[in-house]
């Protein structure tokens, strides 16, 4: 027998050339632009190869390239080992291994790295997209490997044959997922240079820095309540505090942390849970004021409540809250006095908060007038305003009177420490749209707020958003409906496409099943789901024996199902069967021993007429059954067998 030649061939050059480009696709935005455009010049070199019939470049010009392919990235990324440097190692690999492979075996490497490096895709994001384009990058590889076994095969019917395989391997995968024991972290991002992308609330606020995350749609988490939720007005979802001002930008004061609440917990009254997105930062985000802190989480003297590492991964915590709380009656004379604090600077203002206090006694009514001085400037709410010289505060107020809640919550601060109220910043999230959908609370950057925290004696802190005086229905209401004519929000957070909300919200409740059953499947999760599904104390011992059980079980079926296809006629042995069947019924029955050609003779010789039809149907289903004939040859035996009529 002639031994089948391990040189690849032109339609499985062109299948691995298309199987690497379907695993580099997602990687291309993660990549610097220097190995975006190496890979793709290595791809298209690979295809003119495949084109031209030429053989690959010397070992040394490939030895070069790997040794040019190094040093850049030890220049791009400093180290050799870590996420980003090892995915472009692989990348550099996968171009130069396209350009060498000539042999099956070269093949079959090239279709595991290819997997390999679909799988790393998940290292910069795990969206339903990615997924989804995980499986199809996954499917054209098996296709790949399909191919270098029979290349001759069609291109759809080896998708076809891919898309099978995937979905037996289906079942073993949903066992997998469920069964096999989880680990507490993250496994798509230990590495630290995961999260070097991720944006959010910064713990430093200057002009501008809010506005321009407010023009994101990004979810920055959601929440779901037990019960009835609060008023609009009253989800304030606090963040970072700010204390120190150094005339442009605010930072937070230094702060203790206790795994103690520092006010007294008041009747729990709103109960909710938070699905916090990763933002590489410690601070969780919590209604105010929590009466508990969740598992592995403290609470700042400042009020703002901290994990104990910063939160890369999606991060689940159940709270209670009671709003209207104002905490700190006792507060620290050090506290206070960080709180009156004043840059030298903003003379206008300055003046404005001393003739406050030489013409009101007590704090409460320095409040009151201040309120009522923001409401009566006729403020303009803008995400672009203008530019603000070395008195940003003055400028505000008195000249552009223009600007955005970061503008507003620092100059009213500034304005009652000019009158001796001690006071502070504090940034988070206010308001956030329930989707009917899944019934979540979706608080996106564009609801990123900062407001005012006066310190009354006898009270303590209180919460004061001067945005709100000058503009409710940012509060009352969204961002959308604040905002002038002018200022365009991106196209998904308009309110005025009522069918494009509706569709934004259908994905986004899509996406947040994603993330809480498949992303956020952690061991807590898994332990109530198999508790569920009846299996007792559920730990790695019991669900290894589940797993390796149902695996088998499901092994031994998918091989019983095989066997039981194998022992079916075939195609082409069902139309070969059934025209010799005809011969049959007319007193030509095929002896058991006779093969297709003995046979088709012997017909020939007692029919003549019949001699052209049955060997030609002998010949076709010989090629089929026997050899590596043209696929579509199943096609014309069908033909041929049906206008067969003796």
């Amino acid at each position: 027998m002639k031994p089948v030649s391990s040189a690849l061939d032109a339609a499985q050059s062109w299948w691995l050339l298309v199987a690497g480009s379907a695993a580099l696709l997602p990687l291309l935005p993660h990549l610097p632009p220097w190995l975006v455009a190496a890979a793709a010049a290595a791809l298209a070199l690979r295809a003119w190869l495949i084109h031209a019939q030429a053989a690959p470049p010397a070992g040394w010009v490939l030895a070069f390239a790997v040794f040019a392919g190094m040093v850049g990235i030890l220049v791009e990324y400093r180290i050799p080992i870590g996420q980003n440097p090892g995915v472009a190692t692989l990348v550099i690999l996968l171009g130069l291994k396209q350009l060498e492979s000539v042999s099956r075996r070269d093949a079959i490497a090239l279709v595991l790295l290819s997997y390999f490096l679909l799988l790393s895709a998940f290292f910069y994001s795990q969206t339903i997209l990615d997924a989804a384009g995980l499986f199809a990058g996954v499917a054209v590889a098996t296709a790949a490997l399909a191919a270098i076994s029979d290349s001759r095969q069609p291109p759809l019917r080896l998708l076809r044959l891919s898309g099978l395989m995937l979905l037996q391997a289906l079942p073993l995968l949903l066992i997998l997922f469920i069964l096999f024991p989880r680990v507490a972290g993250p496994l798509w991002g230990l590495p630290r240079d995961a999260y070097s992308a991720q944006t959010g609330l910064s713990d430093s606020m200057s002009p501008g820095s809010i506005a321009q995350l407010a023009q994101s749609d990004a979810i920055a988490f959601r929440a779901r309540f037990a019960g009835p939720p609060p008023p609009r007005n009253q989800l304030y979802w606090r963040g970072p505090v700010l204390t120190a001002f150094d005339g442009t930008t605010w930072r937070p004061a230094p702060f203790s942390v206790s795994r103690q609440l520092p006010y007294p917990a008041k009747a729990k009254t709103y109960r909710y849970e938070v699905t916090l997105e990763p933002h590489n930062k410690p601070w969780l985000f919590a209604l105010e004021f929590p009466s508990e802190l969740p598992a592995d989480a403290a609470m700042a003297s400042d009020y703002q409540l901290l994990a104990s590492a910063p939160v890369t991964q999606r991060r689940r915590y159940e709270l209670r809250s009671r709003t209207g709380l104002t905490p700190g009656a006792d507060e620290a004379a050090r506290v206070l006095r960080q709180a009156i604090v004043l840059p030298r600077g903003n003379p206008r203002t300055l003046a404005l908060g001393r003739a406050w206090r030489a013409h009101h006694a007590g704090d409460a009514d320095i409040l009151r007038e201040a309120l009522r001085f923001f409401a009566r400037q006729n403020l303009g709410y803008t995400l672009s305003p203008p530019l603000l010289g070395s008195d940003e505060v003055d400028e505000s107020l008195f000249d552009t009177r223009r600007g955005f809640c970061e503008h507003f919550a620092g100059a009213f601060v500034f304005a009652m420490r000019a009158a001796g109220v001690p006071a502070r910043v504090v940034t988070g999230y206010q308001g956030g749209e329930i989707n009917p959908i899944d019934g979540y609370f979706e608080i996106r950057q564009s609801d990123a707020h900062a407001w005012a925290e006066v310190w009354l004696a006898g009270s303590g802190w209180t919460r004061v958003d001067p945005t709100a005086a000058s503009f409710p229905k940012r509060i009352d209401e969204d961002l959308a409906a604040a905002l002038p004519a002018g200022d365009r929000l991106p196209l998904l957070m308009r309110a005025d496409w009522a069918w494009l909300r509706g569709l934004r919200q259908r994905w986004d409740a899509l996406a947040n099943h994603w993330n809480q059953w498949v992303l956020g499947y952690n061991p807590q999760r898994q332990r109530d789901l198999l508790s569920r599904l009846g299996m007792a104390s559920p730990d790695w011992r019991s669900m290894t024996v589940a797993l390796t059980a149902l695996s088998a079980a499901v092994s031994l079926g998918l091989a019983g199902w095989a066997l039981y296809r194998r022992r079916r006629v075939d195609p082409a042995q069902a139309q070969w069967l059934r025209a010799t069947a005809r011969l049959a019924r007319r007193g030509l029955p095929r002896r058991p021993w006779e093969g297709p050609r003995h046979y088709a003779d012997r017909v020939a010789a007692a029919r003549p007429e019949f001699a052209a039809p049955i060997r030609e149907i002998a010949e076709l289903y010989g090629g089929v059954r026997y050899g590596h004939g043209d696929p579509r040859a199943i096609d014309i035996l069908r033909s041929r067998v049906a206008a067969f009529r003796p």
